[in-house]
């Protein structure tokens, strides 16, 4: 039962106004009564706008549904389907030709380009790991992946092998030979690695069969320190540092010819703390947990202690690396990324807090205000004082605008200056990718970051014509051309407006953790297109991704691709409809199969368990990173087949009540779970089947109000179900 304080005029949870009162505000000079009057005017003012956005979505839907009743697919006519969404103002003219405005960026999102991390910032541990992972060791990496094959006399093992070892040194050495070739050779033949000093200054040398030799670029070394035992010689290339380990008593270092024991690469240069689609947060208990992670992360203080082997660890943020730089003088880096935080779209309201009418403020709101407020405690993270916020799901520059707007008001709010919290556009809604240099534009003086976002994209993209006819298969859109159109947009309009050296291009998410070799095939291209960053799931893949952005010079990939011509809107608005008869009855059935499989391994975490963000077993065993995003595309696929008569609410049941089973003999070792297949009472098979039901009827194809429904209703139940 949640008990509610008044605060001038509002409504707020009495857990909610403490650690606002008691942990947020103390340090910021902010008086409590002075910051709910704020609040209060500031939600008076801004709720009718986002009420107005929203109503002004569902209307742009609903015209476009009218014209593709009356015209079918967007093919039949697509002169004229440009024509009417400029006529309904859902496509607007694009501003002259500018440059971003944007000051104060660190160079993590200015000068540096590599991986960048996203975590569900409720998950203490997680968010710390996320926040850590700014440097990965390339020897676990490798070793501990499928990088280096698993099958033969490489396999892993219960114990260290040997075999695996050297082909970990072999692959060590390729990387080094790249970013940092010697004078002569190559450092696989290196015996010793020992810094010496000619006139005053440090050199590298490597000691090999043919004598001591320089590297290539002898300024590619840029200092040493001594860590116990452990001698670290410090690298640097395309602005990413990398420290050779030597350390001959060590396991490791003793099998290496030159003692070497690690090569441990600056890898997650940025990660997303993530209050939005990984997240399960639903009340305002589950909002006070993400806000006092965030305000850990800010002021340095989160731990999170768990047992693992036996004993009790306890993790917390890792403080700076020092060297002493060739020249004697003492150098200092980061030893964590620069964190930014992800909040809420515009949709959903929170019962957190209620306004002065007795209704439900936007949860939007809430995460801007109180991400903020915890933003000022910053301590460690942003060199320059800028608040990193990440604004998902918004649908065209008014929106883009009206965040802006928002964040304007917190600074005011909170006594910050103009311009002090920057914003990142996820271009992940089809009216922003199709309104994109407008969208940018409206945000030109904040802006930090856009990017491509394929899963939440492929779900509004198919929500939006979902009257046009039945739409493909989930893996064959992968391959349209509007995908290409849409990922190509969103670099060339970037690096039109200013963005190359000043502000972040990024790239998707890579969602399947476990097949990290497909990913190093895949990824290369992320960089290789003039991105700056691109999401990885976890930290390893953020040290292998960071391979990447040693072999491709960023900038000059973008350089090159700056004056490329921007594919025009009929590219974009190519995704076709299936043919009548294009699918035999049994891939419908292997479809709907592989959808609703994937559905209810991701809800019943979700709604039973509270996890946003997990590896779900897909219908062929195989791990995939599911969200909501995943989700979305899933159910917004089925209920645009049942729309078109490509399946029925009867074998829709039969379907998931046969994918039940699956998913429950999947989860049969986690003693948390509660089996659906038969359970009449199983919510979360509601849910599920909910999403596929009565998706064309959620707002542009969100998950988040049947979710959010269901898990409140566990919660009330009494918790696990």
């Amino acid at each position: 039962m949640m008990t509610y304080v008044e605060k001038s005029g509002l409504e707020v949870d009495a857990g909610l106004a403490a650690f606002i009162e008691t942990e947020a505000l103390p340090g910021n000079r902010i008086a409590p009564e002075a910051f709910w009057a704020r609040l209060a005017r500031l939600v008076a003012e801004l709720m009718p706008k986002n009420r107005a956005l929203l109503a002004r979505r569902d209307q742009l839907q609903q015209q476009i549904d009218d014209w593709h009743r009356e015209h079918g697919a967007v093919a039949s006519d697509p002169t004229g389907y440009e024509a009417f969404l400029k006529r309904i103002g859902y496509l607007v003219d694009d501003p002259a030709d500018f440059s971003i405005e944007t000051e104060g960026l660190d160079p993590e999102v200015s000068t540096l380009c590599g991986p960048q991390l996203v975590v569900p910032v409720s998950n203490a541990r997680y968010a710390l790991n996320a926040a850590n992972a700014r440097w990965g060791s390339l020897f676990d990496a490798l070793y501990g992946t499928d990088v280096i094959t698993r099958e033969g006399e490489l396999a892993p093992g219960a114990e260290y092998n040997a075999a695996r070892g050297a082909a970990v040194f072999a692959r060590a050495a390729e990387f080094l030979d790249g970013a940092f070739p010697l004078s002569a050779g190559s450092h696989a033949g290196v015996r010793g690695y020992r810094v010496a000093h000619r006139n005053g200054v440090a050199v590298l040398t490597a000691d090999t069969e043919a004598g001591p030799v320089g590297l290539r670029d002898a300024e590619a070394f840029v200092g040493s320190a001594e860590r116990g035992a452990a001698s670290v010689l410090l690298l640097k290339h395309h602005g990413l540092h990398a420290e050779l380990v030597i350390d001959r008593e060590s396991a490791i270092g003793r099998t290496h010819p030159a003692g070497l024991a690690d090569v441990v690469l600056e890898a997650a240069l940025t990660t997303i703390e993530d209050c939005e689609d990984s997240v399960a947060a639903v009340d305002a208990a589950d909002k006070i947990g993400v806000y006092r992670n965030w305000l850990g992360l800010m002021t340095g203080k989160l731990e999170d202690a768990f047992e693992k082997g036996g004993r009790t660890v306890t993790r917390r943020l890792n403080p700076d690396r020092s060297y002493v730089a060739p020249d004697g003088s003492t150098l200092t880096l980061k030893g964590r990324s620069l964190l930014l935080v992800r909040n809420v779209g515009h949709l959903m309201t929170t019962d957190s807090v209620f306004n002065a009418d007795g209704e439900p403020i936007g949860e939007g709101l809430l995460d801007a205000v109180v991400t903020v407020l915890c933003g000022m405690h910053d301590r460690e993270n942003s060199r320059t004082g800028a608040i990193y916020i990440v604004k998902p799901k918004m649908h065209g520059p008014e929106e883009v605008a009206f965040a802006c707007e928002v964040f304007g008001a917190v600074e005011t709010m909170l006594g910050l200056a103009p311009n002090t919290v920057k914003i990142g556009i996820m271009d992940e809604e089809r009216r922003t990718s199709a309104n994109l240099k407008a969208a940018i534009f409206a945000a030109r003086a904040r802006v930090f970051f856009i990017n491509t976002g394929f899963l939440d994209r492929t779900g509004d993209e198919i929500h939006t014509a979902m009257e046009a006819g039945p739409v493909l298969r989930k893996d064959d859109v992968k391959s349209e051309r509007w995908i290409t159109a849409y990922e190509d947009r969103n670099v060339l309009i970037g690096l039109a407006a200013g963005f190359a050296g000043r502000a972040q291009i990024g790239k998707g998410m890579w969602a399947r953790p476990d097949d990290m070799a497909a990913m190093m095939s895949s990824k290369l291209g992320h960089p290789n297109a003039g991105a700056n960053t691109a999401w990885v799931p976890s930290p390893t893949a953020a040290t292998l991704h960071a391979l990447h952005y040693h072999q491709v010079d960023v900038f000059a990939a973008q350089q090159r691709r700056h004056n490329q011509p921007v594919p025009p809107l009929s590219e974009l608005f190519s995704m076709p409809v299936l043919a009548p008869f294009a699918l035999s009855r049994a891939e419908i059935v292997r479809e709907l199969e592989n959808n609703a499989q994937g559905i209810l391994g991701y809800v019943v975490r979700w709604v039973d368990q509270g996890v946003g963000c997990s590896k779900v077993p897909d219908i062929n065993n195989v791990q995939l990173m599911e969200d909501r995003a995943t989700c979305r595309i899933s159910s917004q696929g089925i209920a645009n087949w049942l729309r078109h008569g490509l399946t029925s609410k009867d074998e829709l049941f039969e379907v998931f009540e046969r994918m039940a089973a699956v998913v429950d003999a999947q989860n049969a070792g986690d003693r948390l779970y509660q089996p659906m297949a038969g359970n009449e009472h199983s919510i979360a098979f509601q849910a599920a089947l909910d999403l596929a039901i009565h998706g064309a009827d959620q707002p542009s194809g969100y998950t988040e109000p049947i979710l959010h429904a269901r898990r409140v209703e566990v919660k009330r139940l009494g918790g696990e179900r």
